[in-house]
């Protein structure tokens, strides 16, 4: 069984056709998806979801463009969305200097909450990263989340080595298939196998042969592919390896 660790079932692309997308997942093997938030009502939107479907789990957060929305009362409804079955950590969380949707002091801001809050509850915090390699590690290693994934990796190795003495998981998404992923491939040769988690970032990101066209979790099994001809194992292999990295960063209730 195959885990997406990283996928935006609550996207609007999916509105249409999840019955159908969830189907083809089940067809690849793809046996539980983390559905994850990006603002307030998406991450309801993918607590409804996990509800309603057994193989999906939810994860809250504001995704750093968002940050310039987050209030006063934003934590307390993110705690208190945690409390709902199935909620298995929170984010996307983390800084984008690609978009600067958001002030960057804000967006710092926000990262250091998110991450004392995954502390206090004990849940992994998931971290988006663009363009913003030094500022996102340096915040890591000053707050010290417990439990940690830094989604879709795109640092150096150099900084992955880092973020892998922090106790955190590096999560390869589909960039790591693309003709032009050198830095990708090197670090997805170098990360420990006890720390790589695989995921698609839907409906985001597809992987070559499918880049440009809308993602979706039974493309997973593209990037274990990806990762196996790497890391010189076979597919079953990754897919053991991925399956109880997943278990084990998003125990008790994965």
């Amino acid at each position: 069984m195959f885990i997406d660790t990283h996928a935006h079932l609550n996207d609007e692309q999916f509105v249409n056709d999840l019955e159908e997308v969830l189907i083809r997942a089940k067809e690849a093997n793809v046996g539980k998806i983390i559905t994850v938030g990006y603002d307030l009502p998406s991450s309801e939107k993918a607590v409804d979801l996990a509800a309603r479907y057994e193989n999906i789990y939810a994860v809250v957060g504001i995704h750093p463009d968002e940050a310039k929305t987050i209030d006063n009362n934003t934590y307390q409804i993110l705690e208190v969305l945690t409390q709902k079955e199935k909620v298995v950590g929170i984010g996307e969380t983390g800084l984008d200097y690609y978009w600067d949707s958001s002030p960057r002091s804000v967006q710092q801001e926000a990262f250091r909450q998110h991450i004392r809050l995954a502390n206090k509850l004990n849940l992994p915090v998931v971290v988006h990263d663009r363009e913003a390699h030094g500022d996102v590690l340096r915040i890591l290693q000053e707050e010290k989340p417990k439990k940690g994934i830094l989604h879709c990796f795109s640092g150096s190795k150099e900084m992955a080595e880092e973020c892998v003495k922090l106790g955190l998981y590096i999560s390869f998404a589909g960039p790591v298939t693309f003709k032009n992923a050198k830095k990708t491939v090197e670090v997805a040769s170098a990360v420990p196998l006890e720390r790589i988690l695989i995921e698609t970032d839907c409906p985001y990101l597809a992987p070559h042969p499918l880049r440009g066209k809308r993602n979706q979790p039974a493309h997973v099994i593209l990037i274990a592919e990806k990762l196996a001809e790497i890391r010189s194992k076979s597919l079953q292999e990754i897919e053991e390896i991925t399956k109880k990295n997943a278990k084990d960063i998003f125990s008790p209730f994965v």
